[in-house]
């Protein structure tokens, strides 16, 4: 069994910067790709970024492109997801996943195996 744990949430105002956190515990023994996602009120929810483990390669939604970085730490079994120039439509309850092998694109919420509870980000205008 595997938990994902989300942190770093919580209220920044327009143009501010937030930093996510998301450590996986329990029997972690391998790590395909971690990724983020996203799901504002009344809305589905949204592919935000992911990064692939062995290789580093990250990808972004074009919502987020040049103002969100995804990252990781390996030894820490941590992601992290750094949020620039945040703007108020990025108000959404942000989840961390996790696959421990390639079971479809990454973009997709069925790709992966493992989901955090989720972290508020709300962004004032």
């Amino acid at each position: 069994q595997v938990q994902l744990v989300e942190s770093g949430g919580g209220l920044v105002q327009a143009g501010g910067s937030l930093r996510l956190s998301c450590t996986a515990s329990g029997r972690t023994f391998s790590t395909y790709a971690m990724g983020w996602f996203r799901q504002a009120a009344g809305k589905e929810r949204e592919f935000v970024a992911a990064i692939r483990w062995s290789s580093g390669i990250t990808s972004t939604a074009d919502s987020v492109k040049g103002r969100f970085v995804i990252s990781k730490d390996s030894a820490k079994n941590t992601v992290y997801l750094q949020m620039n120039s945040l703007k108020p439509e990025d108000t959404a309850v942000y989840s961390c996943a996790m696959v421990t092998s390639w079971r479809g694109a990454l973009t997709t919420p069925t790709a992966y195996d493992y989901w955090g509870q989720g972290t508020q980000v709300t962004v004032s205008s």
